[in-house]
């Protein structure tokens, strides 16, 4: 006997019917998490008067909330991202006005799912169709940091003014950061090989336009595959948050990270550079550390340092850039960072 498989629906209406029925659920899900993580707690024995019940209940009540949001997320910008190919990004970005381009480039990077992984081709392709150096770059920074899940996620958990002033200071932070690598003059410390491809210029391929059955049915393969990816680290952030929550005191958290220690945060970038996690398991991290008093813009420095600038990410990029351009393009950021982790603290 077969087993049985289940295909994704091939019809729109089928689609669009499931997609109602999947978000009904969705909604009456997220509306309880706080009764759901108050029964939970209760099975223990326990109430949140305690620092073992306070920490559990953050933990029962944060890990439903977060894969609920990063699911729903995802599942929306993937049926964007089939808008946005490789070939249409390049087109996008070639042979318009530098002015206007740093500025496109920051919000292509926002709106388009390419990683780190995808980092290296992009910036040959970027570059053999005629896009400058700090353009491409702006690109590749705004692309992790502005990350779809973590404004959605600063919205739910910190409301609108953190994730509008989130999504603001990081487009500011790409653009300016890219006119400066631009002014620099940098194109020498590209790798050889990258500027022989840059002459001979890219293979462009024509891709044909996805219904949107398939739009739903890549929307729903991104869901499995990232939240599949990521869930490790989520519950991992969640338990760090959960430890935070319960056990650590308030008094001690506002001395090490509130506005008043100035050094609070350059370090705290000094401490997200060499890290690698990813938005959803940082940011319950943060909304732990936020509620024990730590200061916003020290926290978000922290976050945008972690996704921005990840290792992985560096080790990609050394197969076409030469490490001095490396460190420039991670001094560059980690200090326009900084600054936006001030101003942040000035704001909020």
């Amino acid at each position: 006997m077969h087993a049985l498989r289940l295909s994704p629906p091939s019809h729109t209406s089928s689609w669009l019917a499931l997609i109602a029925f999947c978000t009904t659920l969705w909604i009456a899900a997220y509306s309880h998490l706080i009764e759901f993580a108050n029964w939970l707690i209760s099975l223990f024995g326990l109430d949140r008067t305690t620092h073992l019940g306070e920490a559990l209940h953050f933990f029962f009540y944060d890990t439903p909330k977060v894969l609920l949001l990063l699911t729903g997320v995802v599942f929306v910008m993937g049926i964007v991202h089939t808008f946005f190919t490789p070939e249409r990004t390049r087109a996008l970005l070639a042979g318009r006005a530098a002015s206007v381009n740093y500025l496109l480039a920051a919000l292509l990077g926002a709106v388009t799912p390419f990683c780190s992984c995808s980092a290296v081709p992009l910036f040959i392709g970027f570059l053999s169709a005629g896009v400058p150096l700090g353009i491409t770059l702006t690109f590749l920074i705004a692309a992790p940091m502005i990350d779809q899940i973590a404004v959605v996620m600063l919205f739910a958990m910190f409301g609108w003014k953190v994730a509008a002033l989130y999504f603001t200071f990081g487009i500011a932070l790409a653009v300016v950061a890219g006119m400066i690598l631009t002014r620099m003059n940098l194109e020498h410390l590209l790798e050889d090989w990258v500027v022989a491809i840059q002459k001979n210029g890219a293979l462009s391929i024509e891709m044909a336009t996805p219904t949107w059955p398939e739009r739903f049915a890549s929307a729903w393969a991104s869901v499995k595959e990232i939240v599949g990816r990521v869930w490790p680290y989520v519950m991992v952030g969640i338990a760090i948050g959960a430890g935070i929550h319960g056990y650590v005191p308030q008094e001690l958290m506002a001395t090490l990270m509130g506005k008043d220690a100035w050094w609070a945060v350059p370090a705290a970038v000094g401490i997200g550079v060499p890290m690698y996690t990813n938005t959803a398991g940082v940011i319950p991290i943060v909304e732990a550390l936020y509620g024990k008093g730590a200061a916003m813009g020290t926290l978000l420095a922290f976050m945008m340092s972690v996704v921005a600038l990840s290792l992985p990410e560096m080790i990609i990029l050394r197969k076409a850039l030469k490490v001095k351009l490396i460190a420039i393009y991670v001094g560059i950021v980690a200090s326009g960072i900084i600054v936006v982790g001030y101003l942040f603290n000035i704001v909020i």
